[in-house]
C-alpha cells in the first residue's frame, strides 16, 4: 500500500483539528483504506507481483529457464488460492526492500529472515519456515578446520552473499576474519571452490549440497546449522488488511501440511536436481 492519498490525509487532519471524525467519517475512511491496500490492489490488477531472488533451493531456473524452487512453490499456491496471475520480479538481495517500498512488486516472497532492523521498515507475515546458516569450506586451504572459532583468524577470508543474513552471521560469529560479499551464491561458491575464500556461509541445506555436489574440494566442517531464522513474506508497512489475508493463508497451508511436505521436497531430497541446467 503507498502512502494516504493528500486528499484523506488532509481529510483525516480536518477531523482531528475539528472533532469531527465521528462514525460516518470513520466508516468512509476504512473502506478507502480497504480500496488502497495491496491485495485490493492485486484482486482489482488480476496479477500478484512477486519479488524474489534466486538461492538453491528456494529459487532456481530449471533446464528451460522456469523458475522452481520452495518459493516458487508457495507464491504459485498462493496465486492459485487467490484467484490471479502471477508475475515474479527478480531483484538483486541487496535492493530487494527499497524496490518493495518504491511499488516494483506487492510482497517479498523470498526466503527472507525475519529481524528487527528489517521490521523498522517492511512488515512481516507469521513464520512459514525456519530457516538457519551452515558452512562449506575448501578441503585444501581449510584443511583441519573442526569448528567455527577456526574460521575466526584474521588470515581466513569468508565469502557470504550481499545484504544477506548469512553476511550477518559471518560478521556475528567470524568478526576476525576477511570478508568477501556477492550478489550471487553462484559467486560466493565459486570463490571457495577457486580458493580464494577458506569457507561460504549460506542458508542450509545448500553447504552441504555443495560439499555433496564437489566432494574432493569441499567439505562441511561444523554439522547442521549454526543460528535458527523465522522466514516470512515482507509486504509495506500500515498495510492491515493485506497482512491479515497473508498470515491467515499461512496458517491455513501449514495446517493441511502442505507447507511441510513442500518443504521436505526441497530440502530433505534431491528428487528435483535433475531439473536444473
Amino acid at each position: 500500500m503507498q502512502k494516504f492519498s493528500r486528499s484523506l490525509t488532509i481529510t483525516i487532519i480536518l477531523a482531528v483539528i475539528t472533532g469531527l471524525a465521528g462514525p460516518s467519517l470513520a466508516g468512509e475512511l476504512q473502506q478507502q483504506l480497504v480500496q488502497e491496500s495491496t491485495i485490493e490492489q492485486v484482486m482489482k490488477r488480476g496479477t500478484l507481483r512477486v519479488g524474489m531472488s534466486t538461492f538453491v533451493p528456494w529459487a532456481m531456473k530449471d533446464k528451460t529457464g522456469k523458475l522452481i524452487g520452495f518459493e516458487i512453490d508457495i507464491a504459485r499456491q498462493l496465486a492459485v488460492d487467490m484467484g490471479t496471475k502471477l508475475e515474479f520480479v527478480p531483484t538483486k538481495w541487496a535492493g530487494i526492500i527499497p524496490a518493495l517500498l518504491t511499488g516494483k512488486f506487492d510482497v517479498i516472497i523470498g526466503g527472507m529472515s525475519v529481524r528487527p532492523d528489517r521490521n523498522l521498515k517492511v512488515n512481516f507475515t507469521l513464520p512459514y519456515d525456519y530457516a538457519g546458516q551452515s558452512i562449506v569450506a575448501n578441503k585444501k586451504i581449510a584443511a583441519g578446520f573442526k569448528r567455527l572459532a577456526d574460521f575466526n583468524r584474521p588470515n581466513v577470508t569468508i565469502a557470504a552473499r550481499l545484504g544477506s543474513t548469512a553476511a550477518d552471521a559471518a560478521n556475528k560469529y567470524m568478526p576476525a576474519a576477511q570478508k568477501k560479499f556477492f550478489d550471487d551464491e553462484a559467486q560466493v561458491i565459486q570463490e571457495v571452490l577457486n580458493g580464494r575464500a577458506h569457507a561460504a556461509v549460506a542458508s542450509a541445506p545448500l553447504p552441504a549440497f555443495q560439499a555433496i555436489k564437489y566432494p574432493d574440494q569441499l567439505f562441511l566442517p561444523v554439522t547442521g546449522t549454526f543460528t535458527k531464522e523465522p522466514i516470512g513474506f515482507a509486504l509495506r508497512k500500515g498495510d492491515f488488511d493485506t497482512l491479515n489475508y497473508f498470515n491467515n493463508w499461512i496458517r491455513v497451508t501449514e495446517a493441511k501440511g502442505w507447507l511441510a511436505e513442500r518443504k521436505h521436497y526441497w530440502f530433505e531430497t534431491k528428487d528435483w536436481e535433475d531439473r536444473l541446467k
